[in-house]
């Protein structure tokens, strides 16, 4: 299972951050290197025909800005910085998000740039790449800025999905490990992946674990009650497996002939084959499930499964006698002799002989002899 890109949904707003006014404040133009009255008026300028919808223009005219300084002094280049910023904004909203990240990059090159505005820089763009489907490096320029920011939750379970969707599970298993340690209550996402990162990675109890928390979640989705059971199966815990199945179907989330069969059969699993018998009995009867020969041999297995006689013995005679096979047919006998029902025992055992079955010849043999 590869998981895409696109379902890593943040804001373009969380992206790229703050108002350009907040992060570019007056006193952080004013300080070295101080950048002239003009330029300000200009950057500002700039932000607002932004803030109006001109995303095109600004994007072109920041990048026209950016390239006339560059080569500049020392105000020039963090002018310059500033401008390569301001475009990456514009571009982001565009959609254009990979032009975007590469104009944090160059504006990350910039020694003027101070430490706490480089810091902000690498974050917007290692989401710019990730959200532009650039996986790996996104997640490398993310876990950098993680060892400054180790408590950050939000970026740990984005670096556990971008991990996961580049199919690095162990990777991807160990951000998640961390990240749940910071998280309080996971969201229906969060959950879902850790579901996923930890079935892939063997930790089968972890997972179960995150099924059962997402069902509290998402008790309406009939996906994540089939993902649970079917994970409680693959441990070798049926029993789980079919009360997960049951409590779905007795909410109405599981129905219909397809997961009514799997109920059955998860019974069967489990060893309650008594129940798994009386709720297809009842289908069949009430017309919920087609009335096929498979399952009424089915039926059939499960009151032997069950040892209830006469339940069994009725639902292989059905069988015997709409199959009209002589396995069928010494099946029934075998059953019958072994409960002490000699006379369908008989009956059975010499249909099966009429067609066959060299078997049913000792059965019967047996059979006289007990009754001398």
């Amino acid at each position: 299972m590869r998981i895409k890109p696109q379902v890593m949904r943040h804001s373009l707003r969380g992206i790229v951050g703050l108002s350009l006014l907040l992060l570019w404040s007056v006193s952080g133009w004013t300080a070295p290197p101080p950048l002239t009255a003009d330029r300000i008026r200009d950057l500002r300028a700039l932000e607002e025909r932004l803030e109006a919808g001109e995303r095109a223009q600004v994007a072109a005219t920041a990048q026209q800005q950016a390239q006339r300084l560059e080569g500049g002094n020392a105000a020039d280049r963090w002018a310059r910085a500033l401008y390569l910023q301001l475009a990456s904004v514009a571009l982001a909203r565009k959609g254009q998000l990979e032009e975007a990240a590469e104009r944090l990059s160059e504006a990350r090159a910039i020694d003027e740039a101070d430490e706490a505005q480089q810091v902000r820089w690498l974050n917007q763009e290692a989401r710019l790449r990730l959200r532009a489907g650039q996986l790996q490096n996104g997640s490398e320029l993310l876990a950098r800025w993680l060892q400054d920011n180790p408590s950050e939750a939000e970026a740990l379970w984005l670096m556990a999905q971008a991990r996961a969707s580049l199919e690095e599970w162990q990777d991807a298993a160990t951000w998640l490990d961390r990240a749940l340690e910071r998280t309080s209550s996971p969201s229906e996402s969060q959950l879902s992946l850790a579901a996923t990162i930890y079935q892939r990675t063997e930790r089968d109890g972890k997972a179960l674990q995150m099924l059962d928390a997402l069902l509290d979640e998402a008790p309406d989705d009939p996906a994540q009650w089939r993902r649970a059971a079917g994970l409680a199966q693959r441990m070798g815990a049926d029993g789980q497996a079919a009360a997960l199945w049951e409590a779905g179907w007795r909410q109405g989330v599981l129905k219909g002939a397809d997961d009514l069969m799997k109920r059955v059969q998860l019974h069967l699993a489990s060893g309650t084959p008594a129940r798994a018998a009386e709720i297809l009995s009842a289908a069949l009867e009430e017309g919920e499930l087609e009335d096929t020969l498979e399952r009424r041999r089915l039926l059939a297995q499960a009151w032997t499964a069950a040892r209830d006689r006469d339940h069994a013995l009725a639902a292989w005679q059905y069988v015997a006698r709409h199959s009209d096979q002589g396995e069928d047919w010494l099946q029934l006998g075998q059953l019958a002799h072994r409960w002490g029902r000699d006379e369908i025992a008989r009956e059975a055992l010499l249909e099966a002989q009429s067609q066959g079955i060299e078997a049913a010849k000792a059965w019967l043999g047996t059979l006289d002899t007990d009754t001398q």
